[in-house]
């Protein structure tokens, strides 16, 4: 495992930065163009908060854990400027997405525009330092725990009362934020905050008897035997349990690990495909058609957040199982997502793996999965031991 260290940390830093960094920035009317097809040109300049907060994280990210290169927190500033002067209604709620100069598009539905503005703020204080920064940060993240139990609000299309159900995709990304903004927020409403989502994740949408974790249960927790309840992500749970592990090693909590690991292996195995190779879309928990016409589909983030799982899982635990499906994910991925005559990686397969869109960043791809999967690969590979694989047997010590 250890011989990949230098191949992630290279097309970190040599292929995918220098494509952004290039082609994303938008120098006229600020933020980040994130439309760009196979070649780096834009295709449309429509502008989606979510995205430009991770773009600003991501910078940010690079310049406090990697180095601190005046490029990059160039770059950073310059997502955040525009984030600051557009990104919010009058409430403090992030829109979803704006026109190229600025004016909102679509209203602020959807909290993950908050929570990716919160954590590309909360990042580039650090690096940055400037409160100004911080309290947009805190204020989102403030904000965000405000709407957790009702995240679209009055955008919400359900019909209250009939079938309530809450979503994976809040608490997960929380474990997450709250490990990004710990350093600006109170210990204590980190800690809470923490015990709630593992519980969320690992108790409540995590089924026993299935082994695996629901998209949609009911507010109380239940199984709803429909489509929303049958409903699996396995790219949104093997992320998650990366995000655990990380709370499980701050928490020195071995057994926390050990589950997430299980968790995390057993949704691999669930959701690969034998046929063509690669991790399914969606797929329903009783083995009915699902909803979603794209199911059968190969994403990036999906292949990427699967490596990096697999990553930290060897290197917290030295299981065999994980290196041998890292190099089977790395495999599959490496082969058919990185685009070798054009620089970065395509988002969108088939299921026998043919790539479907040639775009490099659209609606929902930017910089950000790609990249950060990357960083992280690199970094946990680095930790292993020097020596042969045939002695990575035992767990790391969390302390």
């Amino acid at each position: 495992m250890k011989q990949y260290t230098q191949l992630y940390k290279q097309e970190l830093l040599q292929n995918i930065i220098p494509f952004w960094m290039q082609h994303s920035p938008d120098r006229e009317h600020g933020g980040f163009f994130t439309c760009l097809d196979r070649y780096g040109n834009v295709f449309d300049t429509d502008k989606f908060m979510w995205l430009q907060g991770r773009q600003v994280w991501l910078f940010s990210m690079l310049c406090d854990r990697v180095e601190m290169r005046q490029e990059w927190l160039d770059v950073a500033r310059h997502g955040a400027d525009f984030l600051e002067k557009h990104g919010r209604d009058a409430q403090g709620d992030w829109y979803f997405s704006l026109n190229r100069q600025g004016q909102p598009l679509v209203q602020p539905y959807n909290i993950f525009s908050d929570c990716f503005a919160a954590m590309g703020f909360g990042v580039l204080c650090k690096v940055q330092p400037d409160e100004k920064y911080a309290e947009i940060a805190r204020a989102t993240f403030h904000n965000i725990l405000t709407r957790r139990n009702n995240p679209k609000g009055k955008y919400s299309k359900a019909y209250p009362g009939t079938r309530s159900l809450k979503n994976f995709a809040l608490p997960m990304i929380l474990c997450n934020l709250s490990l990004e903004l710990e350093h600006i927020l109170d210990k204590a409403v980190v800690d809470n905050l923490i015990a709630e989502v593992i519980h969320e994740v690992m108790e409540v949408f995590y089924q026993e008897d299935l082994g695996l974790i629901l998209e949609n249960v009911y507010e109380d927790g239940s199984f709803s035997d429909s489509f929303d309840g049958r409903l699996l992500n396995p790219g949104h749970s093997i992320e998650a349990m990366w995000f655990i592990m990380d709370l499980g090693v701050r928490l020195n909590n071995r057994k926390l690990i050990n589950k997430a690991v299980d968790i995390a292996l057993r949704t691999l195995q669930y959701g690969w495909d034998e046929d063509f190779g690669g991790v399914f879309y969606f797929m329903d928990s009783k083995g009915h058609p699902p909803q979603q016409l794209e199911w059968d589909q190969k994403l990036w983030w999906v292949h990427v957040e699967t490596l990096v799982c697999l990553a930290k899982a060897y290197q917290l635990t030295g299981r065999e199982a994980c290196r041998q499906w890292f190099e089977r994910v790395h495999a599959y991925t490496w082969k058919y997502f990185r685009d070798d005559a054009y620089g970065e990686w395509f988002g969108y397969l088939n299921r026998r793996g043919e790539v479907l869109l040639s775009l490099k960043g659209g609606k929902w791809k930017g910089c950000f999965h790609i990249p950060r999967g990357l960083y992280q690969v690199w970094q946990t590979l680095e930790k292993l031991p020097l020596a042969t694989e045939a002695t990575q047997t035992q767990p790391v010590d969390l302390k």
